[in-house]
């Protein structure tokens, strides 16, 4: 199984720390958020990593070269200065990762979840790993039934959604029926959002999922990139 690690963002809410560091090479417990994904799929056992890259892009190579030192291949999908969404980045990043099912991660996040729990196929279409709501996103994002289902309907326990899922790229190639004639699909390469890709294929019950009650942050602010790097480095039982 290959994996993509989702990079392009331009981090604008933790500037100015990412005026000249890309929020996925900030550094949490001593390396950089990237790596701690890049050794966890290595110790699965995957070997080609696709990072998907935009804003200060060189960057990535400069420090992860060729992924040799972790025992992995890295490649790198470029989308040019202005990153194209999380499902634009995942259709042009789909020449490198193949035709079957895809490990893909936000660069941006740290979780203690054991990445070997994922499965290799997806029931459906995708398969979610959810979260318990932090408090900057109270609301959560989608439903978890207890068949394993992931729904966006309205009433219940709503989850959020943690950045770590498995694919299957035939979601991703009917991005066009999903987002219709719109701005976003006029553009060259495509840029649009995952989500109602993602929403489509709940309404067709295509969507499954499983709820990680361990650690996760998103690192989205500087409070709370320092706040997890002090509990990384505080922590005897943290683990890459």
């Amino acid at each position: 199984m290959k994996a993509l690690i989702l990079a392009a963002g331009l981090g604008e809410r933790m500037r100015p720390l990412t005026e000249r560091t890309p929020k996925p090479l900030l550094e949490a417990g001593g390396k950089p958020l990237i790596v701690w994904h890049l050794e966890k799929l290595a110790a699965l056992g995957v070997r080609d990593v696709v990072v998907n890259i935009a804003h200060l892009a060189d960057a990535f190579p400069r420090a992860l070269g060729d992924g040799e030192r972790w025992g992995l291949r890295l490649q790198y999908s470029y989308e040019g200065p202005a990153p194209l969404e999380t499902g634009g980045g995942m259709l042009n990043a789909l020449p490198l990762l193949g035709e079957a099912p895809f490990i893909a991660v936000n660069g941006d996040i740290w979780t203690d979840y054991p990445i070997a729990r994922l499965p290799d196929e997806p029931t459906g279409q995708a398969h979610l790993v959810l979260v318990d709501n932090p408090p900057h996103h109270p609301g959560g994002d989608f439903v978890l039934a207890a068949d394993g289902a992931v729904h966006d309907t309205p009433g219940g326990d709503r989850l959020t959604f943690a950045g770590i899922g498995v694919y299957r790229p035939s979601l991703l190639q009917r991005w066009r029926e999903t987002i219709g004639d719109t701005p976003c699909a006029a553009a060259v390469p495509p840029r649009f959002a995952l989500a109602p890709l993602l929403r489509a294929a709940m309404a067709a019950g295509a969507v499954g999922g499983e709820h990680h009650r361990g650690q996760w942050t998103d690192v989205g602010t500087p409070q709370r990139l320092t706040q997890l790097d002090a509990e990384l480095r505080g922590s005897t039982g943290a683990q890459p």
